[in-house]
């Protein structure tokens, strides 16, 4: 299993690249970013500092949506981030969330994120396309293609990820959710003519290492919050029964999400959460728990694990997941 961090950034731009370069010598893979450029900073400066401060992190965006950006620019972007860092760049990209909500509009569909995600591929590996029918191509980009995963929790999400994605991002530490979501991305796959087990499998969630399991949870109680915002998107969508009652039914005293507190510890955002469910999707607790649960995961089929590092410890935690990141 590989590790990688998300960094929310909402900090100055030097500590988001020196955390950058603690993580990576701490054993660490893959280095992603939020991408909502109105509550936080654009994450492209801050992959380029990244990208120049390190030599081995594998960088990109999780996520990033086709509707905020031009799809163009986008590549474009990566495409020379590319360049920069010598073909380690990476796109993690969705439908859209707190990007699109906190300016009061909706996600995009998910047959025109599927679409970008192709056009991204070709256009990051120099080849022609014809868009809105005029024939494009960069064809100065010469270190791709760039590797594309998928952030999704429906079955038609999935499905799509296993249609075009290199990875699937799943956000939640649960093995049994991630089983139930891997079959959609399978049958995506092989409908479309490609192998699944090619397809990288990310669970994505908070995660805090301390013997206080109470402290530990409230560490990282948002980010079920945070999942719930899907998830309500979810039950809206598709009946219940077709869905797993462990990823549903604890919203159901949901009162409402203020995106300004979007993945922030404390927020009363996270005052419906339980500890059954902080502890379904997130993993806390010592060293040794961590590492039953990442055993799990990757029975489950996990090749990646990607702490959300925002939990106001950031240092420590990097410190102490070396441990593991290493075994």
């Amino acid at each position: 299993m590989e590790f990688g961090f998300t960094l929310k950034p909402d900090h100055r731009f030097d500590r988001s690249v020196e955390l950058a370069k603690r993580a990576e010598g701490n054993g660490f893979g893959y280095g992603w970013m939020f991408d909502s450029h109105v509550l936080w900073r654009d994450p492209y400066p801050l992959l380029t500092l990244i990208g120049a401060a390190t030599t081995q992190l594998r960088l990109g965006t999780c996520v990033t949506n086709p509707a905020t950006r031009d799809v163009t620019v986008t590549a474009s972007a990566l495409a020379t981030l590319n360049e920069i860092t010598g073909g380690r760049m990476v796109l993690g990209i969705g439908r859209g969330d707190s990007a699109r909500r906190v300016m009061g509009k909706p996600p995009t569909t998910v047959a025109y994120m599927e679409e970008c995600c192709r056009i991204v591929r070709t256009l990051t590996a120099g080849e022609p396309l014809v868009l809105d029918g005029t024939e494009i191509q960069m064809s100065w980009a010469t270190h791709g293609p760039v590797p594309v995963w998928v952030a999704g929790y429906g079955p038609m999400a999935l499905a799509a990820a296993g249609r075009v994605a290199d990875g699937i991002i799943l956000q939640l530490a649960d093995p049994d959710i991630i089983r139930w979501c891997m079959g959609f991305v399978r049958k995506g796959a092989e409908e479309a003519g490609r192998d699944p087990d090619e397809i990288q499998v990310m669970a994505a969630a908070a995660a805090y290492i301390a013997d206080d399991v109470e402290a530990c949870r409230e560490r990282v109680r948002w980010f079920p919050a945070l999942v719930s915002n899907h998830v309500v998107d979810l039950i809206n969508k598709y009946p219940k029964d077709e869905l797993p009652e462990a990823l549903w039914k604890y919203v159901a005293n949901r009162e409402g999400y203020d995106y300004l507190h979007h993945a922030e510890v404390g927020s009363d955002n996270a005052r419906f959460v339980s500890d059954e469910i902080v502890d379904r999707f997130a993993i806390v607790g010592s060293p040794a728990a961590h590492r039953e649960r990442l055993d799990e995961l990757r029975d489950a089929g996990v090749t990646q694990f990607n702490v959300y590092l925002m939990n106001g410890d950031e240092e420590s935690q990097l410190d102490r997941y070396a441990s593991l990141t290493r075994a």
